[in-house]
């Protein structure tokens, strides 16, 4: 598994998974669905690796 996002990506990606998470839980009548989703660009940041990127053969890792 080679890293695929880049340091800004990573960190845009971490912010707005931690702030859906925030928002499902926090704030949101209906947290699962906001979970989902932030947790999908969350963990993409976390690991520097994103699925959808390697099947596209896309990279924004310089």
């Amino acid at each position: 598994m080679t890293q695929n996002v880049g340091t800004i990506e990573r960190t845009l990606r971490v912010l707005v998974g931690a702030a859906l998470l925030v928002w499902g839980f926090v704030i949101s009548p209906e947290p699962v669905w906001w979970a989902a989703i932030g947790a999908v660009p969350l963990l993409t940041g976390l690991i520097s690796w994103c699925p959808l990127y390697s099947i596209i053969g896309f990279s924004s890792k310089k």
